[in-house]
């Protein structure tokens, strides 16, 4: 049997629509706005007690609520006469200002909040602090407080202040870079011939402490019975190498070095390949990030034997995600070092060179779409 449904605006719908499907909201307000929900399709209110397992009393208050008073009174309980609350509002203001500050400043150990620990400083301070009523309160109490407020001391979300004072101008010389690399391709992305001298873009970074892993036991390859690679928990650690790493902006050529680590040394070493691969009247530019190394005295010392050689573009700092060379190496991380294992450093490092290899058979040349007047990655 199907009754009159009750009339529910569409915003209202939208509303008890959401709330029925929350797994986070009180089950009294799922519950409501089940009900409401289904007295909207025309269900009577018998279908409804059964299918929610509710009695027709609770039912006929909430529709009944709903046609007197709206969406609200008829989701939230009333509320009922008693005791007056002793809670001022100048005592919510302490417990939430106490809850801004962290433990550590107050003379605790922990770092952040726990309700619990706010709950005991407040009941120790209260009276000190002039609201002796809260010698009693609670934690549900103390957590209302701080939730009305979305306050929420015992969570951390992170962010990354821009500390560089030149970061514009540094991003918009790196912008200015890969637009000219980019007017070096014609209408259908083929690089235009250019006579030498020329001027080589590198896009370079570097990847330190790739880890060279080993098995204990070998791997388990997937059969019919189980489709996945099982492997022992146990592995053994070999050492790790460092990755120093650029991409021809005009070729899409990867350019790999790998040593033990990334030191000035390794750096410079980096440079000498680089000019020994290009010829000898090109100006070769890299657009790299502020590492020490790339400004060291002996980085200093070798550019000086090669003048005009090379030219550095610089990111800001904190500023990596302007560096194509990163989505490449982000590759790399999840294509090939993801779950590898080596039975030697050696390994690692032939495996590595394997792949980059495999990725020059048919190079990719990286663009970059920005758009200048938004000034976001596009």
């Amino acid at each position: 049997m199907v009754a009159e449904p009750l009339f529910i605006p569409d915003e209202d719908i939208r509303i008890l629509t959401s709330i029925a499907s929350s797994r986070t909201e009180e089950a009294r307000k799922v519950q409501r706005a089940n009900i409401l929900l289904m007295a909207s399709k025309g269900e009577t209110r018998t279908s409804i007690s059964k299918k929610l397992n509710l009695s027709r009393p609770t039912i006929n208050l909430c529709i009944n609520k709903y046609r007197e008073a709206g969406l609200e009174m008829s989701l939230n309980d009333t509320s009922r006469t008693g005791r007056p609350s002793n809670i001022t509002p100048e005592g919510t203001l302490w417990i939430q200002s106490v809850a801004c500050q962290k433990p550590k400043d107050l003379g605790y150990a922990q770092e952040l909040w726990t309700i619990r620990k706010l709950t005991k400083h407040i009941r120790t301070n209260c009276e000190e602090a002039g609201h002796p009523a809260f010698k009693s309160i609670v934690e549900s109490k103390v957590w209302n407080i701080l939730n009305n407020a979305s306050i929420k001391p015992h969570k951390i979300r992170y962010y990354l202040e821009r500390r560089d004072p030149e970061f514009e101008a540094k991003m918009q010389e790196v912008l200015c870079v890969y637009k000219q690399v980019e007017l070096m391709f014609d209408k259908d992305g083929v690089l235009i011939p250019m006579d030498l001298p020329k001027t080589v873009t590198i896009s370079y970074d570097e990847k330190p402490g790739i880890q060279a892993i080993a098995n204990v036991v070998e791997d388990r390859l997937p059969t019919t019975d189980h489709g996945f690679v099982a492997r022992d928990s146990e592995y053994k650690r070999l050492g790790t190498v460092s990755l120093l790493v650029g991409i021809d902006l005009l070729t899409g050529e990867i350019l790999p070095l790998i040593r033990e680590r990334h030191k000035s040394s390794d750096f410079v070493e980096y440079l000498k390949m680089l000019d020994c691969a290009y010829d000898s009247r090109d100006t070769i530019r890299l657009i790299l990030d502020n590492h020490s190394i790339h400004t060291s005295k002996e980085t200093r010392e070798y550019l000086a034997t090669v003048p005009e050689r090379f030219i550095f573009v610089f990111t800001p700092t904190h500023g990596s995600w302007l560096n194509l060379i990163e989505g490449f190496i982000s590759k790399l991380t999840r294509a090939c070092l993801r779950g590898i294992r080596v039975k030697s450093k050696e390994e690692l490092v032939q495996r590595l060179y394997q792949y980059m290899s495999e990725i020059n058979k048919e190079p990719v040349v990286h663009r970059w779409t920005y758009k200048m007047d938004k000034q976001s990655p596009g």
